[in-house]
């Protein structure tokens, strides 16, 4: 047991937890004045549904021991067994309950993400309903595979340091799923849909370049050498990638845009997730810069393929999330990380097949399950709000408030 590793994990779990209302904060100033309380609420209220599902099952069946490589049983239902002694397959310097409530954060924020795909138009108790069991059957299994003990994933050699498949791939395929069941907003395509805050926006992602630092360096699990190689990584890659996202946008628009330069450090901040344990600090930039330049173009495609991303959780978690995932076979080093593994440019090509199997396993996985699910409560209790409703706006119809009394 370590005191002071312990209380750095802690506070990463304080940091990532933090993360959730800032993400609130980002989206919520994106939509349009009369659901800002709704698209805020989705995300708040998933501290509340995840975490007690997290206690109750999910971390049992995203660590717990292992069941054919694939999920955890359930020997830790009810947190059973989860105590103050260091359960040493994951770390042997830390309580067994910080590295489970540090867990919990990434539990809460990975569905969370998907919120933005179908803001503006879905029933809040339909969003309840999907939320509990795609976190039940969807993160947690592909947590177990790429970070559990046992995982066939992790065992594969697949390098995801802080959440590239397990958080960012996993809610942004999801988020296609999403959009492309639940369909369309009304005026979509025809309307304006501009933000109504983006000194909100930039708030959000102000908090969400804070927390992440919880998010990355916190996944080193100890206040130690790894855990500063993973924030620079993760501050330069995010400054990277802002600057190419808006010189991207600049020479493709003619001008540089406020939320360009948030959406690109949210982009830079997803990219290098899965790579910031594994590699030095100008393959960080690199791959920032590439994140910004990737992702904006992303979102610039979107109307042409014709699915209502609300958010463009498609554009920068998806997209961000695959090529992060594949640069981390291109530039993870040993040098940096000991306990990772070297990438192509590092002498290595075969751990880029290696992350190509991890994205694409995630991607089908993800997808497929999300998708039925939709299609499932579409059928079953109805996914959108009436047609008057989503017109007059899910604050005053799903909750009875306003955003804004003036």
């Amino acid at each position: 047991m370590n005191a002071a590793d312990t209380a750095f994990v802690l506070v990463s779990a304080a940091l990532v937890m933090l993360m959730t209302p800032g993400l609130a904060l980002f989206y919520g100033g994106m939509v349009r004045s009369k659901n800002v309380l709704a698209t805020i609420m989705q995300n708040f209220i998933l501290l509340g549904v995840v975490g007690i599902i997290w206690a109750l099952w999910g971390y049992s069946l995203a660590f717990g021991p292992d069941v054919g490589h694939f999920i955890g049983n359930l020997d830790w239902v009810g947190l059973a067994g989860v105590g103050p002694e260091p359960f040493k397959a994951y770390s042997e310097t830390i309580p067994h309950q910080t590295f489970m409530i540090y867990q919990a954060m990434f539990a809460i924020i990975t569905p969370a993400l998907i919120t933005g795909a179908f803001a503006e138009r879905l029933k809040f108790s339909a969003f309840l309903v999907f939320m509990v069991i795609w976190s039940t059957l969807v993160y947690n299994p592909v947590a177990h595979w790429v970070w559990g003990d046992g995982g066939w994933l992790k065992n594969l050699g697949a390098l995801d340091f802080a959440g590239g498949t397990v958080v960012h791939i996993n809610a942004g395929i999801a988020a296609l799923a999403a959009a492309l069941v639940i369909g369309p907003r009304k005026g979509y395509g025809t309307e304006a849909m501009i933000p109504h805050n983006l000194g909100l926006t930039v708030l959000g992602a102000g908090l969400l370049w804070f927390g992440w630092f919880g998010f990355n360096a916190g996944s080193a699990l100890a206040a130690a050498a790894l855990a500063s190689s993973a924030f620079t990584a993760t501050h330069l890659a995010t400054c990277a990638a802002t600057l190419s996202w808006v010189g991207t946008e600049w020479l493709v628009r003619g001008k540089p845009t406020t939320l360009g330069a948030a959406s690109g450090a949210v982009a830079g901040l997803v990219a290098i997730t899965p790579a910031a344990g594994f590699v030095g600090p100008m393959s960080a930039i690199l791959i920032g810069l590439g994140a910004g330049t990737i992702c904006y173009l992303a979102v610039l495609v979107k109307p042409k393929l014709g699915y209502d991303d609300s958010l463009d959780v498609v554009g920068v978690h998806c997209i961000g999330g695959i090529w992060g995932a594949l640069a981390t076979g291109l530039f993870a080093s040993k040098l940096v990380n000991a306990a990772g593994g070297d990438g192509l440019f590092f002498g290595n090509p075969g751990q880029m097949l290696t992350q190509l199997i991890a994205v694409v396993a995630t991607l089908a996985y993800s997808f497929i399950i999300s998708y039925i699910l939709f299609k499932i409560l579409d059928a079953t209790m109805g996914l959108r709000v009436a047609t008057e409703d989503e017109v007059a706006g899910l604050d005053l119809t799903e909750h009875q408030e306003t955003g804004y009394s003036l």
